[in-house]
Parts: C-alpha cells; sequence; structure tokens
C-alpha cells in the first residue's frame, strides 16, 4: 500500500538497488547476513538490515534502504583511494632491477650468494673511454653535467667494461649549489672551485632562498636536467640489458656549506669551524636550507628512477668531533628519518670521510649502511655498527695503481683480505676513498673478479 501511494520512493529504491546490483558491488561489500538485506520479511516485504533484522515499518524501510547504500558509496570510494594511493606509490619507487645483490645486501633483509661491489668515482677519470667522450664533445666536465646524453654515456661506461653490481648517477656533489645559484667553476689542475662563496653571514639572507621556498616543483625548475639524466638513464640501460641498481647520490650538508663559505676544498680549510663558532645562527640557517634542498633533491632521483642513495659528508674530516654532533649529524639524522619514511625500500647509503669515529651514532640513525674510509679498523668495525646497519668499504685505491708495484697478485691478495676481515655478508666491496685518475683499468678488473669470486666460495663454504 505505502508503494502503490508513493511511487516515487518505489522507483528511487529498485532504480538505486538496481544499479548497485548491476555495479557487482554487493558480493565483496556485504556479509552472507547483509546480503539478505535484499530478501522481502514474509509479511510485510519489506527490507532487512544487517544484523538479520526486518524494517518495522514502510519508513523504517526506507532509510534502512538507504543507510545500506550510502554504507556501500563509501566503502566504494575508500577503496578507490587506498587503490589511488597503492597506485601513486608505486610510481615514486622504480621497480627493483633484476640483478637486486647490492640492494638486498644493503638491506640486510637476507643473506646474499657473494658479496656486491661498486666503486667511488667508478665513472670518469681512469676510463679512456671518459677522455674520449670529452674529447669527442669538446665539453669540460661541468658542461658535460649539463647535457643527459653525456651524463648517461658516463654513468653506462664503467658498467660496460666491469661486473659492477651498481651503476653511479655521472655528476656532482656542488649541483645542488649551482641550484641555490652559487657559481661553480672548474677551470683545471685546481679542482672544483666556488669564486664567489658567500661574503658574510649576512649573506645567507641575502643570496640564500628561504626554506619555504625549496619545494619540489624549486627542484624540477633548478635540477631538472639532472632528473633527465636520471631517466635517460634508465632508458639506455633497458636499451642495453643492463638490469642493476642505479645509485642516485648528493653531497651532505656541510660538505656542501663548506663550499659555499670557503670556496675550494685546498683553501680556507678552518672556514667551516669558524662560521659554526662565531656565527651559529646562520650557520644553522644555511644548514636548514641544504638539509631541505638535499632531502628533495634526493626523492626527485628516486622518483625518476634511482634504486639506492648514497649521501657523502665529502668533508667530515674538516670538523672537531664536537662540531660535527651538533651542527652536522642532526641534519644526517633529518635527512635520513625523511627519506626512509617516504622510501622504506630504497637502501640509504652514508658515507663521513675522515670522520668516521660517527659510524656507530650513524649506524642507529635510519640508514641502512655506513661507510669506512681507509683509517678504520676492519677488526672492531662489525662491532661498531652490531647488526643495526650495514657495511661499504673501505679496499686502498693505491692498491689499483699498478706504478705502485701492484700486480693482479697483490689486488687477489688484498681483495681477500677485504673479505676475510670483514665477513661477505651484510657487505658492499668499495673504496676508502675515491678512485683518482691513476688506476689501471686491469688491476680494477681483477678486483671485481677477486670480490665476486672469492666471497661466493666463503658463502659456500659455510653453508
Amino acid at each position: 500500500l505505502y508503494y502503490r501511494t508513493h511511487p516515487f520512493w518505489l522507483n528511487m529504491k529498485l532504480s538505486l538497488l538496481g544499479s548497485i546490483f548491476i555495479a557487482g558491488l554487493y558480493a565483496e561489500a556485504f556479509s552472507p547476513n547483509a546480503f539478505q538485506s535484499f530478501s522481502r520479511a514474509s509479511t510485510l516485504h519489506l527490507t532487512t538490515g544487517p544484523d538479520g533484522k526486518a524494517a518495522s515499518s514502510s519508513d523504517e524501510d526506507l532509510q534502512l534502504t538507504l543507510q545500506i547504500i550510502m554504507g556501500q558509496l563509501e566503502k566504494e570510494s575508500a577503496s578507490k583511494e587506498t587503490h589511488e594511493v597503492s597506485e601513486a606509490s608505486a610510481v615514486s619507487m622504480p621497480a627493483p632491477p633484476a640483478n637486486d645483490l647490492m640492494i638486498r645486501a644493503a638491506l640486510g633483509r637476507e643473506p646474499v650468494e657473494r658479496t656486491p661491489v661498486w666503486l667511488f668515482r667508478q665513472a670518469g677519470r681512469h676510463l679512456p673511454e671518459y677522455w674520449a667522450q670529452k674529447e669527442k664533445t669538446g665539453r669540460s666536465f661541468l658542461e658535460m653535467l649539463q647535457y643527459p646524453e653525456d651524463v648517461a654515456e658516463c654513468t653506462l661506461q664503467p658498467i660496460r667494461r666491469y661486473p659492477l653490481d651498481g651503476a653511479i648517477l655521472f655528476s656532482d656533489i656542488l649541483v645542488i649549489a649551482q641550484a641555490l645559484s652559487i657559481e661553480v667553476t672548474m677551470p683545471g689542475g685546481v679542482g672544483i672551485l666556488v669564486p664567489n662563496p658567500l661574503a658574510g653571514p649576512e649573506e645567507v639572507a641575502t643570496r640564500i632562498p628561504s626554506l619555504s621556498e625549496i619545494t619540489p616543483e624549486f627542484i624540477q625548475d633548478k635540477m631538472g636536467v639532472i632528473l633527465e639524466s636520471v631517466k635517460l638513464i634508465r632508458k639506455k640501460m633497458k636499451e642495453e640489458n643492463i638490469d642493476i641498481p642505479l645509485i642516485g647520490f648528493s653531497g651532505a650538508p656541510f660538505t656542501l656549506m663548506f663550499y659555499m663559505i670557503g670556496g675550494s676544498s685546498r683553501k680556507n680549510l678552518d672556514i667551516g669551524k669558524k662560521w659554526l663558532k662565531e656565527y651559529p645562527e646562520e650557520s644553522q640557517q644555511l644548514l636548514d636550507v641544504l638539509t631541505k634542498i638535499i632531502t628533495e633533491y634526493m626523492s626527485a632521483q628516486v622518483e625518476s628512477g634511482a634504486h639506492m642513495l648514497q649521501l657523502f659528508e665529502a668533508m667530515g674530516m674538516m670538523l672537531e668531533e664536537k662540531e660535527l654532533y651538533d651542527f652536522a649529524m642532526p641534519c644526517l639524522g633529518k635527512i635520513a628519518t625523511e627519506l626512509k619514511s617516504r622510501y622504506p625500500d630504497v637502501p640509504l647509503m652514508i658515507f663521513t670521510r675522515g670522520a668516521c669515529y660517527a659510524n656507530e651514532k650513524l649506524s642507529t640513525m635510519g640508514f641502512d649502511v655506513v661507510t669506512m674510509d681507509g683509517d678504520v679498523d676492519r677488526s672492531t668495525a662489525r662491532a661498531t655498527v652490531g647488526d643495526r646497519c650495514g657495511l661499504q668499504g673501505n679496499y686502498d685505491p693505491a692498491e689499483l695503481i699498478a706504478e705502485n708495484g701492484k700486480t693482479p697478485e697483490t689486488v687477489k691478495e688484498t681483495a681477500r683480505a677485504l673479505i676475510d676481515e670483514l665477513g661477505p655478508q651484510r657487505l658492499i666491496a668499495n673504496l676508502g676513498e675515491g678512485l683518482g685518475g691513476k688506476e689501471s683499468t686491469d688491476l680494477v678488473q681483477v678486483f671485481v673478479d677477486t670480490i665476486h669470486e672469492y666471497s661466493e666460495s666463503k658463502i659456500k663454504e659455510s653453508a
């Protein structure tokens, strides 16, 4: 009787229920009891609720019907939002490569079959093909960084030559200084220079963007060519069937500050300590900006295709221990916390060159891997970090220079010693400092092969 006198509500109910049935939504959203909500009570022929109780009146029937419909629509909306969030996350993090050995070793979630290896400055000066590329293009190192084709070529050169377990973006730590409108030059023979460093603490406010200006859009605007290079590298790797991790990287806050206020790594060596002592407020302001831009820049590298991240506090030796802990370490902690919250499955590696006494503290800050320079005693390195993170390093690149009297046999001996002293698991074999350009490509090849072969045999022996 009710529906005869209220045909509008009858049509509405049938239309809405029909839409739900046609969409097939009820099947996944309702429990068996709730599904009975569309059955009729024996006498009133009214809707039954999720609790199995039939409506007691026509008005209650209508309300119950609308309640069921709205509940289903809300569930469908929530499901769609969850799917969209999941989809967005998948886009922001690259799929792992087929050879994920170094990722697995870094994260330490499972044993590996052999120790992975890559080399600081593996692209560049020690390779004859690098010099051929420079001659072909007629470009300087800094000029090459503005051309994604050159960046991709130089990134891939060592991977084509050696069976390395990771490629690293061909770039420089001072690209961030350039993004902040600080001029960087490389006149030759004297390293990279900042010809017009910050003249005093007042210039932090006048020459450096504010914290609020450092956004993902800022990174895209100022550093877009680097991100395009990352994408092109991934494209070229796929074309050449090279399926290993690509490592993105950045200089750390104090290291960048050191160059931006001192101008060089060869003069004004005490200026960093002077600023921290005499201008602590302006120093902290600059470090805060650098911390944020580094975080956003490294995030952008991941979203452009990098599988792993390396942070370089290359000028750690220019700080006293107290200054390192008071100023540099909090910045590193903020970067680690933010990046690992965004990308928990992207390994994050840290190298505080000349300040590896900080490795114990760094191992508690969220980094997956801490790096040993050449001064670290291997016999205590494991105990220093415990099972909190992995280790990286610390082979002496001087062992790879033939003019030093080094041979394939001496390289094999010293490479095996690295594995014996540090163990093959939760280790990334690398150097204690970067390749300088005089290394023999033949000896580098022996080192890489020995690490792989010897670590694999040690792991099999212990199985």
